[in-house]
């Protein structure tokens, strides 16, 4: 859809949008459900509000699981006159993952981003050519000799934290887990992928790009929340704000880009993320993404490449914290691994294999993007019982499918990590784990969020002791993703083990190749 203004001015947001307030193209569930009477709802509907009873805005993720318990592998919810169908058994959505029939449906929370990245590769429509373009000219950033280019810097922004929380624990103090692993990761996103530095460790406040990207999202999220007809009216000043966060947005990146222009051209292929944006052609085309497009697809991975990212290493060191068995077992990988060796190189990250068990399960019972959607290519029957029109479309509610008994048992509610060894893997159906999305569109970077993880929970374990505040209980925060709400964490420094990384042995690094780091501050 073409734009004849950027997002900041507001007129994009309209171009984006039907007469009724909605995204353009939105169908509500009866439009393509020929016999969604058959699709179980939330019992005591009322007119025209729909299944709001005992909902909260705040909690629509967990309020769809808590239904999805009572009323099975399908079921529908209506809101405001807007029905919508959710999958999580993990037979319908195997059917769905069928790539010959079902394709990404840009669902309505995610088409209400639109206005801030337009058609970047996350809320691109099928139809968009400029998805295809920025995936092919974008994959090879994600390369195995791309990964082990960024390794080096990834330590580096680990070693901050590090610093940042060996400054804590002399102070007495416990450490603020989601803000801190959004610092780790909004920095290591940065500067791996466009060599800024957002100086997230020496503020005391969150940098004004993550307060203008939470507000975005949980813009997003209340669109969802507020009949069509009344956002105009019950969302004037919040409309207002997330105008000014998407200029914010919009003049961080482009003062970025300008500079990387302004430092002119290096090299012949291109170091990072952002190089590639601005210097490689389509290898068939030669065609160029537009500066427009560079924008929306730099804002895209600054956003998503850590607001994930940060989540799934949260519910770990929740999960570390709570498990101090199986705390024990990964750290004693960490030792075994790595042992003496200051720094970890690239190839030992891909070694701590119970370490990615832990994330694995951290991600099962939480995935940060807890649900994705897919539309029908052509009009067919889901699970051979309940047809559905060609476009019509269901969230498959991916934190319930990681739940189905059938598939991981009646405990699947317990912290286990032992269900990811390579015997369990094995065992299992596909399309049952579905942290990234699914077929052609899922997550192009999920290499690269799961070596970073990886290796900074290795980090930390070598490093520290995780103490629970005893009277926390776990509460999830959600704006559009998922994250652990107000959880700290007390540390003890480890009496004794192998070497860890410090300023100076961050400093002694292996030399490999590394991306060109420009620019700090705003």
């Amino acid at each position: 859809m073409a734009e004849t203004a950027t997002p900041a001015t507001g007129t994009a947001a309209e171009t984006e949008t039907a007469g009724n307030g909605l995204p353009r193209g939105f169908r509500s569930a009866e439009q393509g459900w020929p016999e969604l009477h058959r699709v179980p709802h939330p019992p005591h509907r009322l007119p025209v509000l729909g299944d709001i009873l005992g909902a909260s805005r705040r909690t629509p993720v967990q309020d769809s699981l808590r239904f999805a318990r009572q009323l099975g592998p399908i079921f529908r919810r209506k809101v405001f006159g807007r029905e919508f169908v959710f999958v999580c058994g993990a037979a319908l959505a195997a059917d769905m993952a069928d790539e010959a029939r079902f394709a990404k449906h840009v669902g309505l929370g995610i088409a209400n981003l639109r206005p801030v990245v337009g058609d970047a590769l996350f809320t691109a429509y099928n139809h968009e050519p400029n998805w295809q373009l920025a995936h092919d000219v974008l994959a090879p950033g994600f390369s195995r000799e791309a990964m082990a280019a960024y390794h080096p810097m990834m330590l580096d922004v680990a070693g901050r934290l590090t610093d940042h929380w060996d400054g804590a624990l002399a102070a007495g103090r416990s450490v603020d887990v989601p803000g801190d692993m959004t610092r780790l990761t909004l920095e290591t996103i940065a500067r791996t992928g466009f060599g800024h530095d957002f100086g997230s460790f020496e503020r005391n406040r969150p940098h004004p790009f993550v307060s203008a990207m939470v507000g975005t999202l949980s813009h997003a999220q209340r669109l969802n929340t507020v009949p069509a007809p009344l956002i105009p009216l019950l969302l004037r000043r919040a409309g207002r704000r997330n105008t000014a966060d998407i200029a914010y947005l919009n003049r961080t990146v482009d003062d970025l880009v300008r500079a990387r222009r302004a430092a002119g051209e290096e090299g012949d292929g291109g170091a990072d993320l952002l190089d590639r944006m601005l210097r490689t052609a389509h290898p068939e085309t030669g065609e160029r993404l537009s500066a427009q497009n560079v924008r929306r697809q730099v804002i895209t991975f600054l956003v998503a490449g850590h607001e994930t990212t940060s989540g799934a290493l949260s519910f770990a060191l929740h999960y570390l914290s709570r498990h101090p068995e199986v705390a024990a077992r990964a750290r004693a990988e960490v030792d075994r691994v790595w042992g003496d060796t200051a720094v970890p190189g690239y190839e030992q990250v891909a070694r701590l294999r119970y370490v990615r068990r832990v994330l694995d399960e951290a991600l099962r019972l939480w995935p940060t993007a807890p649900a994705f959607a897919r539309e029908a290519r052509q009009d067919t029957v889901l699970g051979g019982e309940h047809p559905m029109r060609r476009g019509a479309w269901a969230l498959v509610l991916t934190a319930m499918l990681h739940r189905d008994p059938e598939v991981w048992g009646e405990d699947a509610e317990r912290f286990d990590p032992d269900r990811f060894d390579a015997q369990a893997v094995r065992a299992r159906a596909a399309h049952t784990f579905k942290p990234f999305g699914t077929g052609a569109r899922a997550c192009i970077g999920r290499q690269f969020a799961l070596h970073e993880a990886t290796l900074v929970l290795g980090l930390l374990l070598r490093r520290y002791e995780l103490r629970p505040d005893p009277g926390y209980r776990l509460r999830v925060a959600e704006r559009l993703t998922l994250i652990p709400e107000g959880l700290r964490l007390h540390l003890e420094r480890r009496t004794a083990g192998p070497a860890e990384v410090g300023p100076a042995a961050r400093e002694e690094a292996p030399s490999e190749p590394r991306c060109p780091v420009r620019g700090a501050g705003e």
